[in-house]
């Protein structure tokens, strides 16, 4: 089957027995190896995993952390009957921070921006590949050659870890099951934009986090949009429209898993 532009961002899961989502992580390693420890003991052929995004970001280990994540696949892949596509990777806001990063000699008010980026998780993940988060700030006064030369070596930092590329090339913006069964679910990162459709989300999966839990439609044809990450730091939320899987990881609080059934219910959720 051909494969569109759609389906390149957007990942179909077709019908799984079970659907496990991934909250943030925000390079908690720790709490990660933890709750791939409880995911391994109930995974079985059928079932999807999808991790939400933001895999660093506001914590230190960012290195280990995808690390993790990716020797994780491997042992999943590893059980008979699994098949890569049964693991998407969201893009989350972390990710797609970086993404622009590797685009900043080319942005107006570059050294805003990248201002921007630190606070907003960028410092905790340069420090956790060791690069000095002055040196870039240093490089936007020098203009385009300057920033070039930079991202060109904190690339290069990224690049440390084997398959890192290929990584964050697989990255989807969206996940869903079958649309034309009876409770279709969709998974994102921090929201979506419930007045647009799906193929016009664009920047909403990161950013349209506003009123997400609170809802008071279904955004057709799904009956549950599920997302990793509340910028609110809520909690692990579920009502009849929308799920937040999202315990506070990376700020104090614990990294959530939860297990979805084909009608779209709540049957399995745990934190470490």
């Amino acid at each position: 089957m051909h494969k569109t532009h759609n389906d390149s961002i957007i990942a179909p899961l077709g019908t799984p027995k079970k659907t496990w989502v991934i909250g943030s992580i925000h390079s908690d390693i720790d709490k990660l190896i933890a709750l791939h420890d409880n995911l391994l003991e109930r995974f079985t052929p059928g079932d999807r995993l999808i991790y939400t995004g933001n895999y660093t970001g506001y914590g230190f280990c960012p290195k280990q952390t995808l690390e993790e994540i990716i020797t994780f696949r491997r042992l999943i892949l590893s059980i008979p009957g699994v098949i890569p596509s049964d693991i998407i990777y969201l893009r989350g806001q972390q990710e797609e921070i970086i993404s622009k990063l590797m685009e900043l000699p080319f942005a107006q008010n570059p050294e805003q921006i990248y201002l921007w980026m630190l606070k907003n998780g960028l410092a905790e993940t340069l420090e956790g590949f060791g690069v000095d988060r002055n040196d870039g700030q240093l490089a936007a006064k020098e203009g385009v050659m300057g920033l070039c030369r930079w991202t060109g070596r904190v690339r290069g930092r990224l690049r440390t870890i084997a398959g890192y590329d290929t990584f964050m090339n697989e990255l989807k913006r969206a996940a869903h099951t079958c649309k034309t069964t009876e409770a279709p679910m969709l998974f994102v990162n921090a929201g979506i934009d419930f007045k647009k459709s799906l193929n016009a989300q664009g920047d909403s999966f990161w950013w349209a986090s506003k009123d997400f839990a609170n809802a008071q439609k279904t955004y057709d044809p799904f009956k549950y949009v599920v997302r990793g990450f509340d910028p609110e730091h809520q909690g692990v939320h579920v009502n009849g429209i929308t799920a937040t899987i999202d315990g506070g990881c990376g700020f104090g609080g614990t990294l959530a898993c939860a297990g979805f059934a084909k009608n779209s219910e709540l049957i399995d959720l745990f934190e470490a």
